[in-house]
């Protein structure tokens, strides 16, 4: 538990450093490229390298999560997008487009924060953040009661039905640059797929995602 929750102290500073999110950034795309408003509960179907991931939305948990992933998921953002950071015992983490040029629009385009209202225990799905009003397209899955990030501002937007596939996404790569030896987030942000197909060729990804009717 203990080494759960030093990971759990530098999510933020790593995504920091990757340079991915600034805090309490704002801009002109943002505001006139409004997020789609998100229905009051929504499913969302993952179709991952290990099977099916269906994400149960509840968008009074964190509204602007809940729309923030729901106008990602219909865009066709999660497509081809890898779990670059799967941390046994912790978390699963994906979000940062094999296209760079996606990358770069939507670090242009972070949303406010949401009051937490649900505490990250596991099969819970929650925006990764760098800091206030920063959350942009990483999300992550926790695999256990991480209650040490309910207190760091971390609003879980929706629940996992079955974490079977979850469980079963390749781990072996571990923490990324600088402090691991796993994928840097600066490096897939800039280089994406080819970075990650070259480098770590045993992640799992996201082949597409779909709103269940």
């Amino acid at each position: 538990m203990k080494n759960h929750l030093t990971i759990a102290a530098v999510i933020v500073s790593l995504l920091v450093a990757a340079g991915f999110a600034v805090a309490g950034a704002k801009s002109d795309a943002q505001d006139s490229d409004k997020d789609e408003q998100a229905p009051a509960t929504f499913a969302v179907k993952l179709v991952t390298t290990k099977g099916d991931v269906i994400i149960d939305v509840t968008r009074e948990w964190a509204p602007l999560g809940a729309d923030r992933f729901y106008t990602l998921v219909r865009s066709g953002f999660y497509t081809d997008v890898a779990f670059f950071r799967v941390l046994k015992g912790f978390m699963a983490q994906a979000g940062l487009s094999g296209k760079p040029q996606l990358n770069k629009k939507w670090r242009a385009r972070p949303i406010n924060d949401d009051p937490v209202k649900q505490s990250n225990a596991r099969g819970m799905a929650t925006f990764a953040m760098a800091g206030p009003n920063s959350r942009t397209t990483q999300f992550f899955i926790n695999f256990a009661n991480n209650k040490s990030l309910d207190r760091m501002g971390f609003a879980p937007f929706g629940k996992v039905r079955d974490m079977a596939a979850v469980d079963a996404l390749y781990n072996e790569y571990g923490e990324g640059a600088p402090s691991g030896n796993g994928p840097s987030q600066q490096m897939i942000g800039t280089q994406g797929a080819s970075y990650l197909k070259s480098k770590f060729p045993k992640l799992d990804y996201i082949k597409n995602a779909e709103i269940l009717p």
